[in-house]
């Protein structure tokens, strides 16, 4: 097994990455249900925390179908990311995680998410701040560096687990790069095999496969791996990589009738958290992945996100399954 302290994970254990407007309690709880092993909630601004902003307070909304879950945080202030470790820890979560990796402006032109990779300083000063904030386990979320020029995670790896961080996640790309290009987890491999690093590490970039998480695993030495966008739309992608690992077998692909469920229960949730209004609008974001590739998707997707309704969302579901359409593409 694989430990966060007393967090006891299986072997090789599958992660959702925390992805911005995506990583909700609907969208975790369709992950969960297909074996996501560990996940975290969408980023959360400490400013927005600390300023008592609803929609960062309503991020720290946690369900206890969803452990372990661990909430994250970010931030460019050294004593609002302390605080706000301890305002995120009466929430409930089973740890807390610092992103060092988001390479959007927003967030790194404000010296926060992979801004932090140019000041490791300051990046362990911040990092100590939280876990003295905080009895539970601290985790850290980062790239290997700025740019290809500055590729200091380990580094990094070594000062963040002298501080107390208990497991380290590497996106094997560069903030330069944003998700560019191919990700590089030779930088990955090496921190895992420094004889220095004791704490688990997690790759995170291009899995997109069961056949590339097992390759990578088997290349690559992790102690597990993070999924981010291959989950969207698609959350049997952690069923089909167990399977694959444990067996070396590919799983048939869901049917259309699975689809249409699984989609009917984000749905449903995305009622249930943020209610009929907002639920239904945001949901419509992920239609086009859970029917992609499915014969007359186009249409589908259109009508559903044409309406208001829950009853004909649901209606327009029992059309998709009845229909019995066929997959021509991926």
């Amino acid at each position: 097994m694989v430990h966060i302290r007393d967090i006891a994970l299986p072997d090789f254990p599958l992660l959702l990455a925390p992805m911005e407007d995506v990583s909700d309690p609907p969208f975790r709880a369709v992950c969960k249900a297909n074996g996501a092993d560990l996940m975290y909630t969408e980023f959360i601004s400490s400013e927005g925390l600390i300023r008592d902003a609803a929609k960062s307070r309503k991020k720290l909304d946690v369900f206890d179908y969803e452990r372990p879950i661990g909430i994250q945080l970010f931030g460019s202030d050294v004593d609002t990311m302390g605080e706000c470790a301890r305002i995120s820890t009466v929430a409930g979560p089973d740890l807390i995680d610092i992103n060092y990796g988001c390479p959007v402006k927003q967030v790194a032109c404000r010296g926060a998410g992979a801004a932090l990779l140019r000041d490791i300083p300051k990046m362990v000063e911040m990092t100590a701040a939280v876990v003295r904030n905080t009895h539970l386990p601290v985790t850290v979320k980062t790239r290997l560096g700025w740019d290809d020029t500055t590729k200091n995670v380990e580094e990094v790896a070594e000062r963040l687990q002298d501080v107390g961080i208990e497991a380290l996640t590497i996106h094997g790309r560069t903030r330069v790069q944003m998700y560019k290009g191919e990700a590089d987890w030779r930088l990955i491999a090496a921190i895992k095999n420094n004889p220095r690093i004791k704490i688990p590490i997690f790759g995170n970039g291009d899995i997109d496969s069961p056949q590339k998480a097992l390759e990578y695993k088997n290349r690559y030495g992790v102690d597990g791996i993070m999924i981010g966008r291959a989950a969207i739309g698609y959350p049997w992608i952690f069923r089909e990589v167990k399977h694959y690992v444990a067996t070396g077998e590919l799983l048939a692909p869901p049917t259309v009738e699975e689809r249409v469920n699984m989609c009917r229960m984000h749905f449903e949730k995305s009622i249930e958290w943020k209610g009929s209004r907002v639920g239904i609008f945001e949901m419509r974001r992920h239609y086009a992945q859970y029917f992609r590739g499915l014969e007359g998707a186009k249409q589908w997707r259109m009508r559903l996100v044409e309406t208001d309704s829950p009853e004909e969302v649901h209606s327009i579901l029992n059309e998709i399954i009845a229909a019995e359409p066929v997959m021509v593409g991926a």
